[in-house]
């Protein structure tokens, strides 16, 4: 389903259902089909799906697709379903999205799941990130031209697909890496290019974490390439009400690679917002 909010078309699915809706946010460069495997542990729940800009059935910016832009697009979507709050869960760039959104409009957020995503800014406007960082922020700019140049998305799968996922998951799990590269190139290349060049542009979101009174979740995978799970241990610690997950022998995609211990991660933290 698509509605326009502000002259865009935004791609989402609303499951009707009880309690204060879930927000699922994907990551880059993927859409909202990435949480297909969740969806039945959330029986009963309100889930409400949406694709970001340039993703799945989403228009692509015109412009940098902001953190403050796409949670604009949330707002919206949410103002035409009749939603006043919903819980956030966002995966990577979408818990980039989620922060936005409750900086924004915090009065709206019932709870807030981050997952395999963090609070920091871009490692450009980050003197204290770690090599990870710094080599994911340093690989931004040439990604943008690829995509710009090339108009497909085979760069972003060639940087991102080889460390999505732990090192074992590859060799045991081949045709799901496979199916993850296919759900990649179906994106909109001009679009991802303005998204990576909006999380560039993130604020970091450490001020945060003292006004985040609403339930919370952070989960983390202990292999993931990208973010050092010991630091999502010390912002899930920073929180007012917030629950820590770790999943063993897993990397950056805990929806994919652990799909059951993922969902019994959300499902019991849908259990703990309330209205």
């Amino acid at each position: 389903m698509r509605l326009t909010i502000d002259g865009h078309r935004v791609g989402y699915d609303d499951r009707g259902g009880d309690g204060v809706p879930l927000v699922l946010l994907h990551g880059f460069p993927l859409e909202r089909a990435l949480w297909d495997a969740q969806m039945p542990a959330l029986a009963g729940k309100r889930v409400i799906r949406v694709d970001l800009r340039g993703c799945g059935e989403s228009d692509p910016s015109d412009g940098p697709a902001l953190m403050e832009l796409l949670a604009g697009d949330v707002a919206g979507l949410l103002d035409a379903l009749q939603v006043e709050r919903a819980a956030l869960v966002g995966h990577s760039v979408g818990g980039y999205v989620s922060l936005a959104f409750f900086r924004m409009y915090a009065e709206r957020v019932a709870g807030l799941a981050l997952v395999a995503s963090h609070v920091a800014a871009d490692a450009a406007r980050n003197p204290n990130a770690d090599e990870a960082q710094r080599t994911l922020s340093a690989g931004r700019d040439a990604l943008i031209a690829r995509l710009e140049a090339e108009n497909m998305m085979e760069a972003a799968v060639e940087s991102y697909l080889p460390r999505y996922f732990a090192p074992s998951f590859y060799a045991a799990h081949p045709d799901v890496v496979e199916r993850t590269g296919v759900m990649m190139l179906r994106q909109n290349p001009r679009g991802c290019a303005q998204l990576q060049r909006g999380m560039k542009e993130r604020l970091d979101s450490h001020d945060l974490l003292d006004d985040i009174r609403v339930p919370a979740l952070v989960l983390a995978g202990e292999y993931d390439a990208y973010i050092n799970p010991a630091m999502l241990r010390e912002t899930a610690a920073a929180l007012r009400d917030g629950a820590f997950v770790q999943l063993d022998g897993v990397g950056h995609m805990p929806m994919i690679e652990e799909p059951e211990r993922t969902a019994d991660a959300l499902a019991a933290f849908a259990q703990r917002v309330r209205g």
